[in-house]
């Protein structure tokens, strides 16, 4: 059924699916200049982003020219799909929610909101179905991007970015040095995970000391011990009367970052599950 799905074309139209309803979402929400702007420039960023990345895959692959770009084409086109996926996600849940700001009774204003929220909902089911046309399938030759393993760093560092966002408006980690150990976890973990996503886009996994494939396994399980710490100490020092540094004004934002804390040590766990049992042909 894939095959068939990408043989006719299939994939080529989700993509200029993709570039249509992103386009829209951020022409419509580019006119409403009055609402809250950094959560208006932040989904613009993300619709604007994925435009732009689906935008050059389609150019490339309609012109031919994956052997001349400097990126490992097995590679780099999931990678794109996964993070437009959660940039317009995470738009299509902010936007709505922070538009009503800015409505002031006026239609017009409402009517780009609706319109710029529902093209966001329909470019993320088209990246979504992008993901699931292009990811591997067990016993397939693919691109490490395109396994599990692969899709999961990127869940990992974008979950990474909004903790840090959220850990830092205002700085919620300088009170006590289990804390700044939780800060320095994410951080770690972050720049890790990115690290193998451009070795892999790059094809760059031969120039590390060691095979590929012991540091993924070595990274894994210590990623997962690291985010296990974090993961008890970020709620303990954050709400525990006993260190008196939970702030009220900020509580909202400790816990979605106890939340997402826990989230992506399930990210990294499952990273090394997949990571002990999977067998892959490198880039």
């Amino acid at each position: 059924e894939r095959q068939s799905w990408l043989g006719h074309g299939g994939l080529l139209w989700v993509r200029v699916a993709a570039v249509l309803f992103t386009c829209v979402a951020f022409s419509v929400a580019g006119r409403i200049v009055w609402l809250n702007v950094g959560v208006v420039d932040w989904c613009i960023f993300c619709w604007a982003f994925s435009f732009a990345c689906t935008l050059l895959v389609l150019l490339v692959e309609q012109l031919g020219l994956q052997a001349r770009v400097p990126v490992s084409w097995n590679n780099f086109p999931i990678t794109v799909a996964c993070y437009a996926t959660l940039l317009c996600l995470s738009a299509s849940v902010i936007f709505p929610v922070f538009f009503r700001q800015g409505l002031n009774g006026s239609s017009t204003v409402r009517d780009h909101c609706i319109a710029a929220t529902v093209f966001s909902c329909f470019a993320t089911v088209a990246y979504m179905v992008e993901v699931k046309l292009t990811k591997a399938r067990p016993g397939e030759v693919a691109g490490y991007m395109a396994t599990a393993p692969g899709l999961l760093k990127v869940c990992q560092t974008f979950v990474a970015c909004i903790i840090f966002v959220l850990v830092s408006q205002p700085v919620s980690y300088d009170r006590h040095p289990a804390l700044e150990w939780c800060m320095a976890v994410y951080c770690i973990c972050f720049i890790l995970s990115m690290a193998v996503v451009v070795l892999c886009v790059g094809e760059c996994t031969g120039c590390l000391p060691i095979p590929f494939s012991k540091f993924l396994s070595a990274y894994a399980l210590l990623a997962v011990i690291m985010y296990l710490t974090a993961t008890i100490i970020w709620p303990v020092f954050q709400f525990d009367k006993n260190y008196n540094y939970n702030r009220s004004g900020n509580s909202p934002n400790l816990i979605t970052v106890s939340v997402f804390t826990g989230l992506n040590f399930l990210f990294y766990l499952a990273d090394l599950a997949y990571t002990a049992r999977l067998v892959f042909v490198s880039v």
